[in-house]
């Protein structure tokens, strides 16, 4: 027999041991563990296989109570929206949806029911797919090129243009008609008359980069705007704005040719940035990691590839999992 570290479990076999690792945490009945014993014995790559998924089961735990989570508050806020009668709060399902998310994390399935993305394109009017580039034309003949997995829904009456970020980026080309364009993400929007930028959504708030023209950035409602020009940049979170600030704009904007540029970027904003052109996840567990600074310009099609190159720089390790789970420590 081969030494265990040279047995790889097929896809369907580590499937297999996922499947009996869910049920053996959820009061399995004695003809199960009897059932499990056999499976077990029957061939040394289910030993691996259930080895293999005991440790990423320990490693994903946490991010899979995150999303658990995330995922019942925006069940809970969709039912609410569609007015239905009250039922028990969806919360207490946090820690069952820990358990489902948590095997989701580590079947990593691509195509997967996520609540948030679900929700979000069902009131969008354009959405991008994980690691699709879009370039679509409005009926005012603006063009907007949306970043992977991106979403906006747009509004075009009461004499404005109106654009709303719903998730990821998006790059204008604005054309010049004399009525305003504005583009609202969280608590702030752009507005211009005819320009060419991005806006992208942050965790609370959204960030602009001006390629050409100027763009009126206004925190909250009731903010003073700030006026950017070409090759500028602002950030505004939580309703107040950052300082503003030059950047070199078509290194910035250079994801819509395939790159994702970065200066001194932490590993976990460059993960993020990732995960838009992964099918699957990408989970960071170590803080420090995530922490770490990065620069350089990396091809965005292939996201394994960049982990490959920043492994070998950063030296963390990587755990895969049926091909679409990733899980960097």
């Amino acid at each position: 027999m081969k030494p265990s570290d040279t047995i790889v479990p097929t896809p369907a076999q580590e499937q297999a041991a996922l499947a009996w690792l869910s049920l053996l945490h959820d009061r399995p009945t004695c003809g199960d563990q009897l059932t499990f014993s056999q499976w077990l014995r029957a061939d040394p790559a289910h030993a691996q296989a259930y080895a293999q998924a005991q440790v990423i089961w320990e490693l994903s735990e946490g991010p899979a109570r995150t999303l658990a989570d995330e995922d019942a508050l925006a069940l809970q806020g969709y039912l609410q929206a569609m007015d239905r009668p009250r039922r028990s709060p969806l919360l207490r399902w946090s820690g069952a949806l820990a358990m489902a998310a948590c095997l989701l994390l580590m079947v990593g399935v691509g195509s997967g029911w996520q609540a948030q993305r679900w929700i979000d394109d069902l009131r969008a009017d354009h959405v991008s797919a994980p690691g699709e580039i879009r370039t679509l034309t409005l009926t005012d003949r603006s063009q907007v090129t949306l970043d992977a997995d991106s979403a906006i829904a747009v509004d075009f009456s009461h004499g404005q243009r109106r654009v709303e970020l719903i998730r990821g980026a998006a790059f204008f080309s604005v054309s010049h008609t004399g009525e305003p364009f504005v583009v609202a993400a969280q608590q702030g929007e752009a507005r211009v008359l005819g320009t060419q930028f991005e806006v992208r959504r942050q965790p609370h708030g959204a960030q602009v980069t001006v390629l050409s023209g100027r763009v009126a950035v206004t925190a909250h409602d009731h903010g003073e705007p700030q006026i950017l020009g070409a090759g500028q940049q602002v950030a505004y979170a939580d309703g107040a704005a950052g300082k503003l600030h030059a950047v070199d704009s078509e290194a910035q904007l250079a994801w819509r040719q395939g790159w994702l540029t970065y200066y001194k970027a932490t590993l976990a904003d460059v993960v993020e940035d990732l995960r838009r052109y992964y099918p699957g996840r990408i989970v960071v567990l170590n803080d420090e990691l995530a922490a770490r600074k990065v620069s350089g310009s990396f091809p965005s099609k292939d996201p394994q590839v960049v982990l490959n190159s920043l492994q070998g720089v950063l030296g963390f390790e990587q755990h895969r999992v049926l091909g679409q789970l990733i899980i960097l420590r």
